[in-house]
């Protein structure tokens, strides 16, 4: 995916309103940009980080900017707009850079199904195998203390834990059922679910590998040109 015309840098000075942000241009001057991210950003969204921004053309738009990335004392990059690991993961698919996820003739997403009225992110068909269907998890806290080591979620999600219950379902009635972790921070190099945040969640996950759900953890590269899927790291429960 790549960013045209490349993205633009300034300095945040508050994220608020889960939406907005406030940031300080490189001309000293400040403005609000949209935030597509609505969870914790633990880590992201510090007061004096580097931010990377799109524009759109759109005349309707409120807030013509958007957060893209973040960037921060350390060197790390996070892709904080949590809407590019859906596009990032179908792209890779298209591309066979999952080589999991090769040999299925057609791609959907957004598609319903599942007994609590979910969609499924991707869902992946073929006449000769099941079909696949493949829940998207955006991967960005780092634990600062131990050094790669990244968390899913960064916060309480009971909509995350639904996501398992139906991967559970999909999984017994003999179908293919993958929660796919797109890792976006350069400073993650192994991912584990976070017990010490959402107890319920990592219960669940445990179940859905006992299950038969797979899982999939796969590191993105991320800067202000481009944005792209690139290899696998390994998942510690």
């Amino acid at each position: 995916m790549k960013f045209t015309p490349p993205l633009q840098p300034a300095t945040l000075l508050k994220r608020y309103k889960r939406f907005l942000a406030d940031i300080s241009l490189p001309d000293g001057s400040i403005t609000t940009i949209h935030c597509a991210n609505t969870g914790a950003m633990t880590g992201c969204a510090e007061p004096g980080n580097t931010v990377w921004y799109s524009t759109s053309n759109n005349p309707k738009r409120k807030y013509p900017y958007s957060w893209e990335l973040s960037q921060t004392p350390q060197g790390h990059s996070i892709c904080v707009n949590t809407a590019q690991a859906n596009r990032l993961v179908v792209e890779a698919i298209n591309k066979n850079v999952i080589t999991e996820l090769e040999g299925y003739s057609s791609l959907r997403t957004e598609v319903k199904y599942g007994s609590e009225n979910s969609r499924i992110d991707i869902l992946l068909q073929d006449e000769h195998k099941p079909d696949c269907y493949i829940e998207v998890k955006s991967v960005t806290l780092l634990d600062q203390g131990k050094a790669g080591q990244g968390y899913f979620p960064d916060a309480v999600t009971t909509r995350g834990q639904k996501h398992l219950r139906e991967l559970i379902e999909v999984a017994q009635n003999g179908e293919r059922a993958i929660l796919f972790f797109a890792i976006l921070h350069s400073g993650i190099e192994k991912v584990s679910a976070a017990h010490h945040i959402d107890p319920d969640y990592f219960s669940l996950i445990q179940q859905a590998e006992r299950a038969g759900v797979e899982i999939l953890c796969y590191k993105a590269v991320l800067n202000p040109t481009e944005l792209y899927i690139d290899h696998r790291i390994k998942f510690n429960q």
